[in-house]
């Protein structure tokens, strides 16, 4: 009787305890699986830092001995608390999964920031990443930030707002796009808006499914060019990044490396940085026909040419310049959080080469150069004649890069060289001494990249 009452609980004890090794064992090989695939793509480091960061119950998985204070009390620890810490476990590892996974395949997930000032060729280099299927591309993004901090009260300082773009710029790359909804005027309701900054800049965001169909009577003040859709879904956007093997973002308001160091150590994430700069000289110019409005003391100067420039101007093409300078040189000493993940590129080594440039590029953010890409490197580096359109990307690149020495007054190429000299000298850009010399299409205003620029 006594043998017949005992048998049942020796039972249940026994169901339970291999129902929790049973667990032990799925999670083990999840875990061993992970590992082999990380091993063959170089990339056990990095997994090993992220799962450091797991719950204690990881160190508990890899072994089904009862512990002494368990054996001590008689008893398992609750079946409901191991079903917390293995839930819990169970999302830590898939998100690491999710970093790895792209278009089916198994791989690390890169994050690119394409990181440049306005008017330095940006959106023509951002293009190179944008056809790329497999990266999810994002024009601007801190467009809509810059416009909302910029009202705040009293206005905010440099400082304060690069802390929030660098907070903004790590939600994005990891794909969480519902943090533009606090900077989106007007706030976007249902999380729809059909006022996302240069929508059609992405195709990522005029692609099936995220292009969704066009409502009649809905304003889309920033549209895709090649196909009607209806307002920007950001949950469909959100997860369409989320499908994408890599992340890739331009912006022209991150000025400082050192803002970006917690994206380059956060273990979520594999960041590469590409800083694109241009000649001091040809962005002014560039800039004096984009931004006209902005540039009118400095118009009046060179058409008048008797009273001194502002001071006012002149340091703020200084800072300018020296912004520029300070962020490259970090970058070029290469300290150990950004070793192997900085690259300095000229625009004008760009246009000369587009191909050459790309396959660099490419290289070293560790993504593939597709067929697509160097198709519409060779279509938009290769125009007859440049179109009028000032925001183009489709230019005779070769030809146009300089364009701008046989137009400026050498009176204006001079101030630029007098403030901007530092980083002229830094990215080998030669100071024209003469009138003659700075139209002189024989003589070459650039000298040959450095290959620490490369690597």
């Amino acid at each position: 009787m006594e043998i017949r009452c005992a048998l049942p609980q020796d039972i249940r004890e026994l169901l339970h305890c291999l129902k929790m090794r049973s667990k032990y064992a799925i999670l083990l090989v999840f875990i061993i699986s992970l590992i082999i695939i990380e091993k063959e793509n170089n990339f056990i480091s990095r997994v090993s830092d992220k799962l450091k960061q797991s719950p204690q119950a990881l160190a508990e998985a890899n072994s089904t001995e009862v512990s002494p204070g368990l054996a001590k009390n008689s008893s398992l620890a609750s079946l409901q608390e191991l079903d917390a810490a293995f839930s819990q476990l169970r999302s830590h590892l898939y998100n690491i999964t999710l970093q790895l996974e792209g278009d089916g395949d198994l791989g690390p997930r890169r994050h690119v920031l394409l990181m440049a000032t306005t008017r330095t060729g940006s959106s023509f280099v951002g293009e190179f990443f944008n056809q790329q299927g497999s990266i999810f591309y994002l024009f601007e993004p801190l467009w809509h930030v810059e416009k909302t901090v910029n009202f705040l009260s009293g206005g905010a300082s440099a400082v304060g707002s690069a802390l929030v773009y660098r907070d903004v710029l790590k939600q994005l790359f990891l794909c969480d796009l519902y943090i533009l909804e606090n900077f989106i005027s007007p706030v976007p309701e249902d999380h729809l808006t059909p006022f996302l900054f240069r929508r059609g800049s992405s195709h990522s965001l005029c692609e099936e499914p995220v292009c969704t169909p066009s409502t009649k009577k809905v304003f889309e003040k920033y549209y895709c060019k090649n196909r009607r859709c209806g307002p920007l879904n950001i949950t469909l956007a959100a997860e369409a990044c989320r499908r994408k093997q890599h992340v890739a973002l331009k912006t022209v308001r991150i000025r400082q490396l050192e803002f970006l160091q917690p994206l380059v150590e956060d273990p979520r994430l594999d960041l590469r940085i590409i800083q694109l700069v241009r000649d001091p000289r040809a962005v002014l110019a560039s800039r004096m026909v984009a931004f006209s409005g902005k540039y009118e003391t400095w118009k009046k100067w060179v058409s008048e040419g008797e009273a001194p420039l502002q001071e006012e101007e002149v340091q703020r093409l200084r800072y300018h310049c020296e912004s520029i300078r300070v962020s490259a040189e970090r970058g070029l000493r290469r300290p150990g959080w950004l070793r192997g993940r900085y690259m300095l590129v000229r625009y004008e080594d760009v246009a000369r080469a587009p191909l050459r440039k790309a396959r660099e590029m490419f290289r070293f953010a560790g993504l593939p150069l597709t067929p697509q890409v160097e198709e519409w490197i060779g279509k938009n580096t290769q125009a007859p004649r440049d179109g009028n359109d000032i925001y183009s990307t489709c230019k005779n690149s070769s030809e146009q890069f300089d364009k701008w020495r046989f137009s400026m007054p050498f009176k204006l190429a001079q101030v630029v060289q007098d403030v901007c000299a530092p980083a002229m000298h830094l990215f080998g850009y030669k100071l024209a001494g003469s009138p003659a010399a700075l139209a002189n299409r024989s003589f070459s205003l650039l000298e040959e990249a450095q290959p620490a620029w490369v690597t």
